[in-house]
């Protein structure tokens, strides 16, 4: 038997995540009974507090949204070589440029304004992310790094901005002036009723869209075949004639501009106002998102929806089961991670072994084939 074989693209979509995250909610069941507690009610609580009613399937949708825009952006930068893991800063700073649009224009109608937030928002974090691209293209630092300091970065400078320029004067906590009900993204709730209550808003279509878009964006277009060319040859991108200097830039730009999404969905949307820490890890998640899903869409998609049901689920659990920790449910996504992101190859042996036993067995036998003649 040979050492590996290729696998059909679906296997790698959407099998080995499938049985990975299987995997991980195996180990976790088994946390679950050594605290007492039933694993299979503790799958059903989570599953009901995440589509059952319209609030918790509202808040799995918002969740999602986030985990799309910040997978994708780590996905885009993957299919060039590059690892983005500042999606966490560079939607930080996209929130600058959300809240200063919607500011500025306040008391415009949503549907004028939401166009002028969504383009601030990209401009404010591609530009963020464009930094450690333009050092790694230009001066040779890895992106990695720069991409790790810039959050510090970020995160310093918006706590300064939110604390001590855009925070109005009447308020105490950390936050910015609130931006007019009229401009402010409109929540789903307003044509679905049964997300009443819910933050999930515009911004989940807006995020389908970044779906579609990324699909056609790598695989249908000239920038996107350069695009993974440098991903998988550098060098042979380069004798190609592809500036990979300009892809490198023009790459993190758009990751960048991606993550910034989140900030429509969050400042302009949700929160309606500038939050000190508003991105709570979505960044970071995106990078679990991104690797999980094989860096495709589909992929991003359903693993962003899986990932807003441990969110919302954890919650419901939490709540119900007063013996399941808040830790414990960060421990079972931990789980999920650590399965679908650094032991993602795990089960991809076992699986190409039944695969190739089954075409073995499809395959007639040469040998006695010969014989029988």
């Amino acid at each position: 038997m040979s050492a590996s074989m290729p696998l059909p693209r679906w296997v790698d979509v959407i099998l080995l995540p499938v049985l990975n995250v299987t995997l991980a909610f195996i180990i976790g069941g088994i946390v679950v009974l050594i605290v007492g507690e039933n694993p299979i009610e503790a799958v059903r609580i989570m599953l009901y507090g995440a589509f059952g009613y319209g609030y918790g399937f509202g808040f799995t949708l918002y969740y999602t949204t986030n985990f799309i825009f910040a997978g994708l952006a780590v996905a885009v930068a993957f299919h060039g070589g590059l690892f983005n893991i500042g999606g966490e800063g560079q939607a930080y700073v996209g929130g600058l440029g959300a809240i200063l649009v919607a500011l500025a224009v306040g008391g415009l109608h949503w549907a004028f304004a939401l166009p002028l937030i969504i383009v601030a928002s990209a401009l404010f974090a591609g530009a963020w992310a464009f930094i450690p691209g333009y050092l790694q293209a230009k001066r040779g630092s890895h992106v990695v790094i720069t991409t790790i300091m810039m959050n510090f970065i970020a995160t310093s400078m918006m706590s300064y901005i939110i604390s001590r320029i855009l925070k109005p004067e009447n308020i105490n906590s950390d936050e910015s002036a609130r931006i007019a009900d009229v401009t402010r993204v409109p929540f789903l709730s307003e044509w679905i009723p049964l997300l009443r209550n819910t933050p999930v808003n515009i911004s989940f279509i807006l995020a389908v869209l970044a779906l579609i878009g990324v699909y056609i964006l790598i695989w249908h277009t000239k920038f996107g075949y350069a695009l993974r060319t440098m991903g998988h040859n550098g060098t042979a991108a380069r004798y190609a004639g592809m500036s990979n200097a300009r892809l490198i830039m023009v790459t993190m730009a758009i990751s960048g501009a991606l993550v910034g999404m989140v900030a429509v969905n969050d400042t302009a949307g949700a929160h309606g106002r500038l939050i000190l820490g508003y991105v709570a890890g979505t960044g970071f998640v995106g990078i679990a998102v991104a690797f999980m899903g094989k860096a495709h869409p589909i992929g991003v998609g359903l693993s962003a929806l899986l990932f807003g049901v441990l969110y919302q689920g954890g919650q419901e659990l939490a709540f119900t089961m007063p013996a399941i920790t808040r830790e414990m449910i960060v421990t079972i996504q931990a789980l999920v991670i650590l399965f679908t992101g650094a032991m993602s190859n795990m089960l991809r042996r076992p699986v190409e072994f039944v695969f190739l036993a089954a075409r073995q067995k499809q395959e007639p036998d040469p040998v006695a084939q010969e014989k029988g003649a």
